[in-house]
């Protein structure tokens, strides 16, 4: 009975932190997202310019790019914690984490495999559909730890890329998108896009 108490306690102390901290999330939110929408749009045109088209160049840029999105989002994170004075690998962060995590290793570990394995390249056109996928799938379960529109965030991924699967397995057209223009429009305008609301949102509020 007191190790339920001790639990009930633990969990009910972690709910009400997400709550006070739901105001710090969404001001981090707005610089993370314009920063990753930013080198989302440098990674295609650079995709684009040099003509990265195998499956093995496309997926060591866009992982690549993952990666660094990643970073950066962690120093973001990192110094709008510390500018709160709030612990960073608090229990509510370390939940953010896990929610994110499963959706975001599988969507690396399919783009490894078309950096390791050949004669991917047939398959290529549907990559960006599904790391849409994965990442609205990861959006909307770290969602449930953050401010509400991260998770109708995820669902614009989660639609957009199961409405151009849908179209490619029932219509299958002979011509495909060029897939750094997916990854831009997916990883670099909309990640502008809610980062520019985000900010302005933000703004007004602080105005107010």
């Amino acid at each position: 009975m007191g190790m339920e108490t001790n639990w009930a306690a633990e969990q009910l102390q972690t709910i009400r932190t997400l709550m006070e901290r739901s105001a710090v999330y969404r001001r981090a939110l707005a610089p993370i997202m314009l920063s990753a929408g930013a080198i989302g749009v440098v990674a295609a045109a650079s995709g684009l310019l040099f003509h990265l088209d195998s499956p093995q160049e496309f997926g060591e840029l866009w992982l690549g790019t993952a990666i660094g999105v990643i970073v950066v989002a962690f120093f973001i994170a990192r110094q709008q914690a510390f500018k709160s004075q709030e612990k960073f690998w608090s229990p509510p962060t370390l939940r953010v984490g896990q929610a994110l995590l499963p959706p975001l290793l599988c969507g690396m570990v399919l783009g490894g495999a078309f950096i390791l394995v050949d004669d991917m390249g047939e398959y290529l056109p549907w990559l960006p559909f599904f790391w849409s996928l994965f990442y609205g799938l990861a959006l909307h379960a770290a969602g449930f730890f953050m401010p509400r529109g991260v998770r109708w965030f995820g669902w614009i991924y989660i639609i957009v890329g199961c409405s151009f699967l849908l179209y490619y397995a029932i219509y299958q057209p002979d011509y495909h998108f060029n897939s750094h223009w997916l990854m831009g429009f997916f990883f670099g305008v909309l990640h502008l896009a809610y980062g520019a609301y985000l900010y302005l949102t933000e703004k007004g509020k602080n105005a107010a």
